[in-house]
C-alpha cells in the first residue's frame, strides 16, 4: 500500500504564527511510504520535523535511516530544510537524492550542498556523517526495486521541475506542484501589432497538446497532489508565476479520473481561517472525487 503524510504544505516562504497552525507554516516536504519503504519529495522546512519523526521509528526500529529523496526543483523553500535535516548527520545513513538538472552550469549536488558552506551555515557539506548519493534526472521511468516505479515529467514552472509518479502493487501518487497550465504566449487580437494568425494558432496547438500530457501523467491516480497556490481571480495576476488555481486543479483532476486530490502549496499569505473558508468552498465541488486540503499531519492512504 502507499500512503503519504504531509510534513510542510507552504509555497515560497515558512510562514509559522499564530495564523497558520491548523493547516502548518512549513515548507514543501512529503513523506511517502511503500509499505516500509521511505521515500521524500522535497526538502522543505517540513523535513526538520520529519528528520526528528525517522530518529524516533526507522532509526530504532532498523538501526539505520534508508531514503530515497525526490526534489521536484531547486528554488529554496523546497531544499531549505536540508541543512536541518538529523539523519544527514548520523552515521549509517542512507540517502539518494533525485532532481532535475538546472538550466545552468551547476551539479544538483553543488546547488543543495551550498547552503552547508560557512557563509550560510556552521556545518559543511564535507562534514556530514551520512552517505549521500545525488542523481541528476530528467523526464525518465525509474525501478526503484520491489515493485516501486517512480515516473516524470516536466510541469510548467519558471526552472526546471518535475512531477513524480510513483506506483506500487497496482495503485499511484503523483504529485503536479509547482506547476500552472500551459498556455498560448503569441498575441491571438488580431489587431494587435505583433498578431500572427500562423504563430497564434501554433501557439493554441502547443499549449494544448502540453495541457494534454500532464492529462495523460496523472490519469487514474489514486492521489494527486497539485499546487493550488491561487483562486481562479487571483491566477488571472499571477500569469506565469508558476502555480495554479483551485478550479484548474479540480477540472484537471476530474478529466483525469483521479480518485483523490489534495490541494497543496499554499499562499503564505493565506491564513487557516482564510484556507478553512475555501477548503469549504472548493471540497464539495465535485462528488466522485475526494477532495481535501492539504495540512501537516494529514496522512492520506491509496
Amino acid at each position: 500500500m502507499l500512503s503519504v503524510r504531509f510534513w510542510g504544505d507552504r509555497g515560497s516562504i515558512p510562514c509559522p504564527g499564530p495564523a497558520t497552525v491548523k493547516f502548518g507554516g512549513n515548507t514543501s516536504c512529503l513523506e511517502i511510504r511503500a509499505d516500509e519503504r521511505l521515500i521524500i519529495v522535497d526538502l522543505g522546512t517540513g523535513v526538520r520535523p520529519l528528520g526528528e519523526s525517522l530518529m524516533a521509528t526507522d532509526l530504532k526500529k532498523n538501526g539505520v535511516i534508508d531514503a530515497d529523496i525526490f526534489i521536484t526543483h531547486t528554488h529554496w523553500d523546497h531544499i531549505m530544510g536540508f541543512p536541518v535535516f538529523t539523519p544527514i548527520f548520523i552515521p549509517g545513513t542512507k540517502i539518494r537524492i533525485y532532481g532535475p538538472v538546472s538550466f545552468e552550469d551547476d551539479t544538483l549536488e553543488s546547488i543543495i550542498s551550498a547552503q552547508l558552506s560557512y557563509r550560510y551555515w556552521p556545518v559543511r557539506a564535507s562534514e556530514l556523517a551520512a552517505h549521500i548519493e545525488y542523481n541528476q534526472i530528467r523526464e525518465t521511468s525509474l525501478d526503484l526495486g520491489g515493485g516501486l516505479t517512480v515516473s516524470t515529467k516536466y510541469l510548467n514552472h519558471p526552472i526546471l521541475c518535475l512531477g513524480y509518479r510513483f506506483e506500487y502493487q497496482g495503485t499511484s501518487i503523483v504529485t503536479a506542484y509547482d506547476h500552472e497550465p500551459f498556455r498560448n504566449l503569441f498575441p491571438t487580437d488580431p489587431a494587435d501589432p505583433s498578431y500572427n494568425e500562423e504563430a497564434a494558432c501554433e501557439g493554441e496547438l502547443a499549449a494544448a497538446e502540453e495541457n494534454e500530457k500532464i492529462l495523460r501523467f496523472i490519469h487514474d491516480a489514486n492521489i494527486l497532489i497539485h499546487d493550488t497556490q491561487y483562486t481562479e481571480a487571483e491566477y488571472a495576476r499571477h500569469l506565469g508565476w508558476g502555480h495554479s488555481s483551485y478550479e484548474w486543479a479540480i477540472s484537471t483532476a476530474a478529466q483525469a479520473n483521479v480518485k483523490k486530490l489534495v490541494f497543496f502549496h499554499h499562499d503564505p499569505a493565506r491564513t487557516d481561517d482564510q484556507l478553512e473558508e475555501l477548503e469549504k468552498g472548493y471540497c464539495t465541488a465535485n462528488r466522485n472525487m475526494e477532495i481535501m486540503m492539504a495540512r501537516e499531519g494529514l496522512v492520506v492512504e491509496t
